[in-house]
């Protein structure tokens, strides 16, 4: 298990503080909790996941953490509560970049435009580094303006652009990084 789970707060310069910690089941609650809201679930589906979703996907980030050393960790505030999870998994899905480490990020509505997704993704990008990650991708639905400003913000470049399986209005975009020359 990563030192995360003990990590003190981090305040980058100019960033809130933020404590990263590999998903416990309790998280599962939390992340059900927090993502109950039809904004922060519009790019993701249109509506809030069963708790049962949760359960698993917080067990699949403590293996992941355990087998490789990176996960979607639970992103906590300064005071310790949950606002979301941010990180890096390999991609789950049979199609789009099979094979490839997605860094991803998604936050409860309180938290937006605090900084947080930017902050984390930038100590996750650092974390996969020291895992031997070469390279990250990003899979970013095209109408969700703020996740591609955090893509900017991280250097990550436009790939290319296609339509998402099973929602033919929605196109998502790939940005990629490669993390040694970063």
């Amino acid at each position: 298990m990563t030192d995360l789970l003990h990590a003190d707060a981090a305040r980058p310069a100019g960033g809130p503080a933020f404590r990263l910690r590999v998903p416990t089941e309790e998280d599962a609650y939390a992340w059900h909790r927090v993502f109950d809201d039809p904004e922060v679930m519009e790019f993701h589906g249109g509506r809030p996941a069963e708790l049962s979703v949760y359960q698993e996907f917080t067990a699949r980030q403590r293996r992941h953490d355990a087998e490789l050393g990176f996960c979607l960790w639970t992103l906590l505030d300064e005071a310790g509560e949950v606002v979301g999870f941010t990180g890096a998994q390999p991609w789950p899905h049979p199609w789009g970049p099979v094979g490839e480490v997605e860094i991803g990020w998604r936050l409860a509505r309180p938290a937006w435009g605090r900084g947080y997704a930017t902050a984390a993704a930038r100590e996750t990008l650092e974390r996969v580094r020291a895992a031997g990650v070469e390279r990250v991708v990003a899979m970013v639905n095209a109408r969700n303006e703020r996740s591609v400003a955090v893509t900017r913000r991280l250097g990550m470049t436009l790939q290319d652009t296609a339509p998402l399986p099973g929602r033919e209005h929605d196109l998502a975009h790939r940005f990629a990084l490669d993390l040694r020359t970063v």
